[in-house]
């Protein structure tokens, strides 16, 4: 079963479109601010990383042509969500913590109580668009983002539903920069729809990208190996995962020759967000021409490595 990319939203300061995200940034780009997209309401009490998603959900909706006037999805109850976010509400459980510590349970905000949920990025989304399918959240670490997508597949697979709303989000917080040890973290969101090849076609959705195939494996050898029997191709590039650091340039010594498309240098700290930022961006790849397959990987060094195998919307379709 094929499944395509038909629609992607992005929130990242700097950043309009997906070829965007393959380009440098632009230093002092303002940060997103997402009242000036959606407007105030339903923003307030909202965790950043939520209302971001906010942003990122809508545009990819809107390009998949699945959002009604009101800003509501049609057919929503056979559309999931699937979000992926490690730092997504951790100043809300920190400040809630410390308040508990400090005064007792009775003097935390009872505002607080929604954003503490550990799902609360993917059902406030889920709830504010009308999308009552299957909902799910992932805080799996590097290869969080890659896992919401190969879980995306699995939910199309099994026919819970026809399209699937993919995020990633990570907020620029204290807590997050106190957590990871960095002086600065990312902060922006992305979503994809996804949907099999015979839904898109039902309704003449447009693919921007196709999703060829999966691996997950104890080590990244593992992972490209698995990516490697969807897909006997040479991959034209690749978006190697931070792990590979930058001793291993263009993928030197894992895919040599390979060119790697640099987005987790170019986005350190995404964490969560990573993988559905490479899927985004190998849409921008494509778009500007760039050749089929695209390997996209997250993880490795010590741990797992999850991939997927983008392909060009010719292909896809």
């Amino acid at each position: 079963m094929s499944t395509l990319v038909t629609g992607i939203g992005i929130a990242v300061a700097g950043v309009e479109n997906p070829g965007d995200l393959l380009r440098p940034g632009q230093p002092g780009s303002a940060p997103v601010e997402p009242r000036e997209r959606l407007g105030r309401k339903g923003l307030r009490y909202k965790d950043r990383a939520t209302q971001l998603s906010y942003c990122a959900a809508r545009d990819a909706l809107e390009e998949a042509r699945l959002l009604d006037d009101e800003g509501r999805a049609l057919r929503g109850d056979r559309i999931a969500v699937v979000a992926s976010s490690n730092y997504g509400n951790l100043d809300t459980i920190c400040r809630t913590v410390e308040t508990i510590a400090a005064e007792t349970a009775s003097a935390t905000s009872p505002m607080d109580l929604p954003n503490a949920s550990s799902n609360v990025l993917a059902s406030s989304v889920a709830i504010r668009f009308g999308l009552t399918g299957p909902n799910l959240m992932l805080c799996n670490g590097e290869t969080s983002g890659t896992d919401a997508v190969r879980w995306a597949l699995a939910l199309l697979a099994s026919g819970r539903a026809d399209q699937v709303l993919v995020l990633g989000a990570e907020p620029d917080t204290a807590a997050a920069r106190r957590l990871t040890g960095r002086d600065t973290a990312f902060d922006g969101a992305a979503a994809l729809l996804l949907e099999t090849r015979r839904t898109a076609a039902a309704r003449g959705a447009r693919a921007r990208a196709g999703i060829g195939g999966h691996a997950r494996g104890a080590a990244l050898s593992d992972c490209l190996a698995g990516l490697g029997s969807h897909d006997a191709r040479t991959p034209a590039a690749w978006q190697a995962p931070d792990a590979t650091g930058p001793e291993a340039p263009d993928g030197a010594g894992v895919l040599d020759g390979v060119r790697d498309l640099g987005l987790a240098r170019q986005w350190r700290g995404a964490s969560g967000a990573l993988g559905v930022l490479q899927c985004a961006a190998s849409a921008g790849w494509f778009a500007a021409g760039g050749a089929s397959p695209v390997y996209a990987v997250t993880g490795g060094g010590a741990g797992p490595a999850a991939g997927l195998v983008l392909v060009g919307p010719g292909e896809a379709g």
